[in-house]
């Protein structure tokens, strides 16, 4: 009997020492997040690009620049205000202008009156203005050569109707060369020193009334 127990003893001793021994269960992994269980990592989302628009400038149907006149002063078409009329400070307005045309040396300027009761009266006469000038500020002397107006003087003349209401045409040229011409040419003269030298032209009008 004492054996036995002793033989009992054993097991359990053995039972309890392998018990001890044996490696513990692996813990439960936890459950895969989105990325793990796709393999991808998540991309942020292409930024939405903003357009970009451009105003192109007018041109003409082959994709030519157009030459163009304007004046801050006044709308082609519109009345011409009386501050640059001989009724006020008769100075010249701004005029800006674009689409040279390439191979441009020097510019032209007449400004004339169509229904004056004499016949066109000439308000004024400019030419060889660099080629590399934008515009011609208020009242701007100095630049380029003055021609002879009407008036018989240089430079500039404004709106000066004795009654109804007038046309002014203000006519930019772009010519090839500089003129071979003295200060104080008339019209005629500058038409005929241009002729076969304009490589492009513009031209804004403005009405006086009176």
């Amino acid at each position: 009997m004492i054996k036995q127990s002793r033989i009992m003893i054993l097991v359990v001793v053995s039972l309890i020492i392998l018990a001890s021994c044996a490696p513990a269960p692996d813990a439960p992994e936890p459950p895969a997040g989105p990325e793990e269980e796709t393999g991808l990592e998540q991309e942020n989302p292409p930024e939405t690009a903003v357009p970009t628009v451009v105003v192109a400038p007018e041109t003409t149907e082959g994709g030519t620049m157009l030459m163009s006149l304007t004046s801050p002063a006044f709308n082609n078409g519109d009345a011409i205000p009386a501050a640059y009329s001989c009724y006020g400070e008769d100075q010249s307005p701004d005029l800006d202008w674009f689409g040279i045309p390439q191979g441009t040396l020097s510019m032209a300027l007449i400004m004339d009156d169509p229904d004056a009761p004499v016949g066109t009266w000439v308000h004024w006469v400019l030419y060889n203005i660099p080629a590399d000038m934008p515009g011609l500020q208020l009242g701007m002397t100095g630049v380029g050569q003055d021609g002879t107006n009407s008036w018989g003087s240089a430079g500039y003349g404004g709106p000066c109707p004795p009654d109804g209401t007038h046309r002014y045409f203000f006519k930019l040229y772009a010519l090839d060369l500089f003129l071979d011409l003295g200060p104080g040419a008339d019209k005629e003269a500058l038409l005929q020193a241009m002729e076969g030298h304009i490589l492009g032209q513009a031209e804004l009008m403005g009405t006086y009334s009176r």
